[in-house]
């Protein structure tokens, strides 16, 4: 029994792969529109498809960030500057496109703008911190996607969303998690309004994987700032040591946990973007398979007891 089960699950994942070779024709004349391409994802998928022959239109919220990518890049690629929180620069954007792609349009836009600060347990944070991530993270996936659906409609293209393994699970406070959440509701609603005009919507679920959204020195730098900001009355709830001890995790587990291997997500993007038959979700590292997903499909009272024992205690905790 266990030798037809193990063969079923050999076949199932052979017929997959097989499945899941085939990519699309005429990559020459397919316009791609990554946001964040300053780094990270987004920097890595510009040059992959690039090299690809895809033709790539590469938004960048510094200078620095398009000079670097033009240097590395063939002179097929389009870099331009965009800030996803402004609709006036989201509309310049997709104004460039237009006039680019003409009638055959818009072949693929890959939403990878992020930002993973603010983040710090709910009570530290204010209303504000909150806005700014989500004017990033999801009203601008939101507007980027929006602003350029006609075109894709005329491609039959796609939308990938880059979402995070913390969209199917919260294990920390903030807005980064609730933004997370939204882009897959956002997603998921997407993906069922387009499929009747052929356009295919999907997700990235990455893991841990050595970006700025997990940088210890960004991250600790974030979190005392936010500690600083506090009323005495909050940090004493807390406690002194809480602080040491969230910094300590910053360092030592968020950085060990981190993975180095970018292509593993850009793998996962590159064949959301090119194959014929994508997958409708992906959720690339080891961690987010093995720990994070079937976290997520755990009887909350079972997560909850398994992030909360991981979870630094308080100075004051409920008696």
């Amino acid at each position: 029994m266990f030798l037809y089960l193990l063969g079923l699950l050999v076949f199932y994942y052979l017929y997959r792969w097989v499945r899941e070779l085939p990519r699309v024709p005429d990559k020459g004349n397919k316009y791609v529109y990554i946001t964040g391409c300053d780094s990270g994802f987004g920097n890595l998928l510009a040059r992959h498809l690039d090299k690809k022959g895809f033709r790539v239109i590469a938004s960048c919220f510094t200078e620095k960030g398009e000079e670097e990518l033009k240097k590395a890049c063939s002179g097929n690629l389009i870099t331009t500057h965009l800030d996803v929180r402004s609709k006036d620069s989201v509309a310049k954007v997709a104004a460039m496109i237009k006039d680019k792609v003409g009638e055959r349009g818009l072949w693929a836009v890959v939403n990878n703008a992020g930002v993973s600060v603010p983040s710090a347990p709910c009570d530290w944070l204010t209303i504000d911190d909150y806005k700014y991530m989500l004017d990033v993270n999801l009203n601008g996936v939101i507007a980027v996607t929006l602003s350029v659906l006609p075109l894709i409609k005329k491609a039959r293209g796609r939308v990938v969303n880059v979402a995070s393994v913390f969209g199917r699970i919260s294990p920390t406070g903030g807005p980064y998690t609730v933004s997370k959440y939204g882009v897959e509701g956002f997603n998921d609603s997407l993906r069922l309004n387009m499929a009747a005009f052929g356009i295919k919507v999907l997700c990235i679920e990455p893991g841990f994987f050595k970006t700025n959204v997990t940088d210890s020195g960004i991250l600790s730098k974030n979190v005392q700032m936010l500690w600083d900001r506090l009323p005495q009355e909050i940090k004493d709830d807390y406690g002194t040591e809480y602080m040491t001890k969230v910094q300590v995790l910053i360092k030592d587990k968020v950085a060990k946990l981190s993975d180095g291997d970018l292509m593993k997500v850009v793998s996962c993007m590159e064949h959301a973007v090119a194959a014929v038959r994508p997958r409708t979700r992906y959720s690339p590292g080891w961690d987010a398979k093995l720990f994070w997903l079937p976290l997520s499909y755990m009887p909350t009272c079972i997560s909850d007891y398994i992030l909360g024992r991981e979870a630094i205690p308080i100075a004051k905790p409920m008696q």
